[in-house]
Order: C-alpha cells, then structure tokens, then sequence
C-alpha cells in the first residue's frame, strides 16, 4: 500500500465527509433561503418537462442500485437464492437503463441551460464548476456497467463494496479499492468531488425534499354553507 492509495482510500473519504456534513451545516445556518434548487421554471418550461423527470426519476434508482450493490453484501444475495448471473443482469439492464435516463436528462437540462439566455444569466458559479463533475461522475458510472459485459467481469462487490463497508465501519480496506480497476477508482474519486461540492451548490436542495408529503394526512376540506342572504332592510 503506497502512501498515495492510503491519502485517496482511507483519509480523503472522510475529509469529503467533514466538507459534506459541515457544509451543509453552514450554508442552511447562512443561507437558509437558499435552500433551493432555484427554479428557472418560469423562464422556460418545455425543456424542462422533458429533462427534470428524465433526470430526476434516473438518479433516484441509480442512487437504489448504489445502495444495494454497496451496502448488501454477496454472501447474503447467495443465502436469498439470488443467483450471480441474474444479480449481474439486473446490475446491466436495470442499471444501465436508469443511468441512460439520468444522462439523457442532463443533456436536455444542460441544453437548457445554455440555450435559455435567462436561464444561463441565472447559473451560479457553483453550478458551472458542479455540471462538469456531475456528468463525468454519470458517464464513468455507465462505463463501469458496460464493463460487466466482459467475458470476465470484475466483481466490485469483492473489491468497491468491501472498502465502502469498511469505511463506514472506520476501518478502511485500502487494498481493496487500490485493486479495483481504474474505471471504478475515478468513479469514485469523482463522487467524492462531487459530494465536496455538494452543499455549496444548488443540489443542496435534496436535502429539504418534502418526503413528508408521502406520509401525512389527507387534509380535510369542508363546506361552511351559504352565508345567510341579509334582509333588505340591512
């Protein structure tokens, strides 16, 4: 293990944390107003119609599938009976086709954004530095599942997942990650830019997403009746 794997594998991880969490501690205790994503919809909405479900519904199972993939581990899909080459045929297909969608859906919202004279007056500076990481953090993450089409893939859940694992259990597995093949190390090095990036940009507004709305009570609306017709003499 050179002193270069251990500065990206075991220490830069939880320097992109600090930034992650203390970041968006700050800029919600300063800019709580600008929790926002800032809509632009009142500029230009086609495109937007078009793009923002695309990329909105894609990252949603993408962000599932890095969750499962990560977090699960191969032993317990074996004890659930799943069998490796349809594990790995749901990581290509379903992966695949919400990694698509997400692509495509920043493409259009891109698009929009330099096309729509008041929508790029209304781009920050943050968000010209975010788009790039993002969409190179989208196009290594399609490259690493076309990988698998390989006559012999790599198994990031034996290497990837592993040292995901152990970093949140404070026990980073360097090698594993230093192993990985390089498509996945830039991947990952590009989320971590990515989520360094996070709180100063306007994907801090994933964090005041009204889930709330999925669980509360309907609310009730009733009549008050006709108000009574005054009398002529009133």
């Amino acid at each position: 293990m050179t002193h270069l794997h251990a500065a990206l594998w075991e220490v830069l991880p939880y320097l992109v944390a600090v930034v992650l969490v203390g970041g968006t501690a700050w800029r919600y205790h300063y800019d709580r107003f600008g929790f926002t994503t800032r809509s632009s919809q009142l500029h230009e909405h086609r495109l937007l119609r078009i793009g923002g479900p695309l990329f909105h519904f894609g990252l949603l199972f993408v962000a599932a599938g890095h969750v499962i993939g990560l977090l699960v581990p191969e032993s317990l899909t074996e004890y659930l009976h799943v069998q490796e080459p349809l594990y790995r045929a749901n990581a290509l297909f379903v992966g695949g086709a919400a990694g698509l969608a997400t692509l495509a859906g920043l493409a259009v919202l891109l698009y929009r954004r330099l096309t729509v004279p008041a929508v790029r007056g209304a781009t920050s500076r943050s968000d010209r530095a975010v788009y790039p990481v993002l969409t190179a953090v989208v196009l290594a993450g399609l490259t690493a599942t076309a990988t698998t089409l390989a006559p012999h893939p790599y198994d990031y859940r034996l290497g990837v997942s592993v040292w995901f694992r152990s970093v949140l259990a404070l026990d980073p597995d360097v090698p594993a990650m230093a192993n990985a093949p390089l498509v996945y190390q830039v991947h990952a090095l590009l989320a971590m830019a990515l989520f360094a990036l996070w709180p100063f940009s306007r994907l801090v507004h994933a964090f005041t997403a009204p889930l709330g709305y999925l669980v509360r009570p309907y609310v009730v609306y009733r009549s008050r009746g006709h108000a009574p017709t005054p009398g002529r003499g009133d």
